[in-house]
C-alpha cells in the first residue's frame, strides 16, 4: 500500500502531523508515500539506537550477508522491517538482535519511541503502533557467520 496525501505547505494550519492542506498548494495534487520508503526510515531510526547490534530474524541475517559479499551491493537498510502503510496511518514491525547486557525493554522502547518521531516527522503519517521482536542477543567476540558458504555452493556443513 502506499499513503496518498494532499500536497501541503509547511506553515500554520496544518494538523499535528500536517495532514491538513494550507496556503494556494492546497488541494493541487497528492504525494504518495511508498511502503519502502517508511520501511527504510523506520531501519534507519531503529538502528541509530545504541543496543540494536542487527535487524532481520536468522535467515534475513544469513541472506544478508552473503548479498554483501556480492559487489555493488550493501546492507539492505529494510532488513527485519515490515510495515502497512494506509492512508493516514503507518504500522511497523521490527526484528532485532540486541547487545548482550542490554535491558530488553529499555531497548523496546527507545527504539520504538524513534521509530515513531522518524515516521511520523518524515512522512506526517500517524503511526498506529511499533511491534518490537527480539530475535536473539549477540554476544561480544561471538562473531561468526551463521552460515558457511563453500567454493562448490554447498553450506559447508556436510562431507
Amino acid at each position: 500500500m502506499t499513503s496518498t496525501k494532499p500536497d501541503q505547505l509547511t506553515g500554520g494550519g496544518q494538523g499535528e502531523h500536517g495532514s491538513a492542506g494550507a496556503g494556494p498548494a492546497a488541494g493541487r495534487g497528492h504525494t504518495s508515500i511508498a511502503d519502502g520508503v517508511v520501511q527504510k526510515i523506520a531501519g534507519i531510526a531503529a538502528r541509530e539506537i545504541s543496543g540494536v547490534y542487527e535487524l532481520g530474524t536468522g535467515a534475513a541475517r544469513a541472506v544478508g550477508a552473503v548479498r554483501e559479499r556480492v559487489p555493488g551491493t550493501g546492507t539492505s537498510l529494510s532488513q527485519g522491517v515490515t510495515v502497512e502503510v494506509g492512508e493516514h496511518q503507518a504500522a511497523v514491525d521490527l526484528d532485532l538482535v540486541a547487545e548482550y547486557g542490554v535491558a530488553l525493554d529499555d531497548l523496546a522502547g527507545a527504539v520504538r519511541r524513534n521509530v515513531i518521531g522518524s515516521v511520523e516527522r518524515m512522512t506526517g503519517l500517524e503511526v498506529s503502533e511499533v511491534n518490537v521482536t527480539v530475535d536473539d542477543v549477540h554476544i561480544p567476540g561471538d562473531d561468526r557467520p551463521t552460515a558457511r558458504a563453500t567454493p562448490d555452493g554447498g553450506d559447508g556443513n556436510s562431507p
